[in-house]
């Protein structure tokens, strides 16, 4: 991400760095909507590769590590990144800073499970479909991307950020050879639990469910 929204979001955690408030989308812990999708599929990663987009802090990449996920996590804030690794002395993460908009070649189809949650909301409307297109282009052969984003409905103006995501936009993760495999509207109908898939050697079929 580049421009205004990323130095505003650097501000944000700098801010929380000099006692100023927290990050408003910082839960403090593993996602409840991250949590209880892993725990209904008995999620174990058994040492396959796992990235969180937009990290933050690092709490659902710390709990997808501790779960057997050999797991990376990245910002594009530097200072939500140096303090992850501060906050995780002893972690097992790969903290890195980086680019949603840039991301390095060699995360493409590399990772098992892509877990996105707010990050694409948080950028301008202009900048989703790329953004999301860019996620799902790291989802390896059988793997799968989780989606937890909160809702607008179709025409709805919102003034962001962040800019919550319609059906629509919902859909373009499924790119790429990624099938939407299913929605839930949670929380009330509040939030999108997306998950989407890509099948063996990048095909659209018999792809491997959590």
């Amino acid at each position: 991400m580049t421009g205004e929204p990323s130095s505003m979001f650097e501000a944000i955690y700098a801010g929380a760095e000099a006692g100023e408030a927290k990050p408003p989308w910082d839960y403090g812990a593993p996602r409840p909507q991250l949590v209880e999708w892993a725990e209904a599929r008995d999620l174990a990663g058994g040492g396959r590769e796992a990235l969180v987009v937009g990290c933050g802090y690092g709490a659902d990449a710390e709990f997808l590590a501790l779960l057997g996920f050999r797991t990376t996590g990245f910002d594009f804030a530097p200072t939500a990144i140096a303090a992850a690794r501060r906050m995780y002395p002893a972690s097992k993460v790969n903290y890195l800073v980086a680019d949603v908009l840039d991301l390095p070649r060699k995360w493409q189809r590399r990772f098992d499970l892509v877990v996105e949650s707010l990050t694409v909301q948080s950028m301008p409307p202009e900048q989703h479909t790329a953004a999301a297109q860019n996620i799902a282009a790291l989802v390896a052969p059988e793997g799968t991307l989780l989606v937890l984003a909160t809702t607008r409905d179709e025409g709805s103006e919102v003034k962001g950020p962040p800019w919550p995501l319609t059906r629509a936009e919902l859909e373009e993760f499924a790119s790429g050879g990624l099938i939407l495999r299913g929605v839930e509207r949670i929380e009330s109908g509040t939030w999108w639990r997306a998950e989407l898939s890509r099948g063996a050697g990048g095909s659209t079929s018999h792809a491997r469910q959590f």
